[in-house]
């Protein structure tokens, strides 16, 4: 992803962030449901997917990432579709491949949430294992997933009630080379352009992109190129749990998978903690790694999540 800050500079926009936040040790408030989210078994996934080392486009550890995602849902029966395509990159034709996992509802609504699982192959000659760009969020999907599916296997229906909820996993956010508008979002830009031809957009409430949010001081901006309404609702969510802390406390303003459903009217949030290690310095480097997040953050993102859920199902 890319970001800027509005009407400023970068160091001095700087100054717009609160004193970074301590992290607490005490145990997370419940969310509305009665059950908290397992930020544990999240974090588990993120160090089991972290694991298998880098994984830029065409290298041997992408497709261990791909098989990985595919494993985790087939396993559990899961509805979940491959959305393979050829990205045309700097560096030629790419294979690439989205996941789609379908929980259905007994509405017609769908929302979605989303995130990328790769990483930079422009870092491909350093160890650059993306535990928190890519992996934390791809962790913290899964154990949605886990807590959707136990929901599903409650209710009478056998589905959630209210609208389906779909867990997406996107291929090729990073850039090749250098981001353009061309060289970045080939997931995101290829899914939205299919969705729309297709009608599938139509369906969609609201697109929550995850982000880079498993950082241990999390501090998760305001991203000032999502929709206005659906930032004011994860700010809700955020409020009932006592989270607000670490929500919205300072602007900026993103380029990220979630532009290409935007720029076609869907509702869309990024939810993302730019401000990762000492000014940003962790970012895209062999710094970014599982020492750095925590079971308590995806904790915390899991709730806001499913209780954004549970608000968006009330509209």
């Amino acid at each position: 992803m890319i970001f800027s800050f509005p009407r400023l500079g970068r160091i001095a926009a700087g100054l717009l962030f609160l004193a970074p936040l301590a992290v607490e040790a005490q145990q997370h408030p419940l969310a509305r449901s009665g059950q908290a989210f397992d930020g544990a078994r999240a974090l588990e996934y993120v160090r089991e997917f972290v694991a298998i080392g880098p994984r830029w486009p065409t290298s041997p550890g992408h497709a261990k990432a791909e098989a990985f995602i595919r494993g985790h849902f087939e396993r559990d029966h899961d509805n979940l579709e491959q959305d393979k395509f050829i990205a045309d990159t700097p560096i030629g034709p790419v294979e690439m491949c989205n996941f789609i996992v379908r929980y259905p509802g007994t509405n017609n609504g769908v929302i979605v949430l989303a995130t990328h699982y790769e990483t930079n192959y422009w870092l491909r000659n350093i160890d650059y294992v993306g535990a928190n760009d890519g992996g934390s969020t791809t962790g913290l999907l899964m154990a949605i997933g886990d807590q959707l599916r136990a929901e599903m296997a409650q209710a009478p229906a056998k589905k959630l009630d209210g609208d389906s909820v779909w867990l997406v996993f996107f291929d090729g956010e990073e850039a090749i080379q250098s981001w353009s508008a061309s060289d970045s979002t080939y997931g995101s830009r290829h899914l939205a352009a299919e969705w729309d031809r297709d009608g599938t957009l139509k369906r969609i409430k609201a697109f929550l992109l995850a982000d880079m949010i498993g950082d241990k001081d999390l501090n998760v901006q305001r991203d000032l190129n999502s929709t206005p309404w659906l930032i004011t609702l994860v700010g809700d969510a955020a409020r009932r749990l006592s989270d607000q802390k670490y929500f919205f406390q300072s602007e900026i303003q993103v380029e990220d998978d979630h532009l290409p459903f935007v720029e076609r009217g869907v509702p869309s949030i990024d939810i993302i903690d730019m401000d990762y290690g000492p000014n940003d310095s962790y970012h895209h480097t062999a710094q970014d790694t599982m020492d750095k997040i925590s079971a308590h953050s995806l904790t915390i993102d899991g709730d806001v999540f499913m209780e954004s859920i549970r608000l968006l199902n009330q509209q």
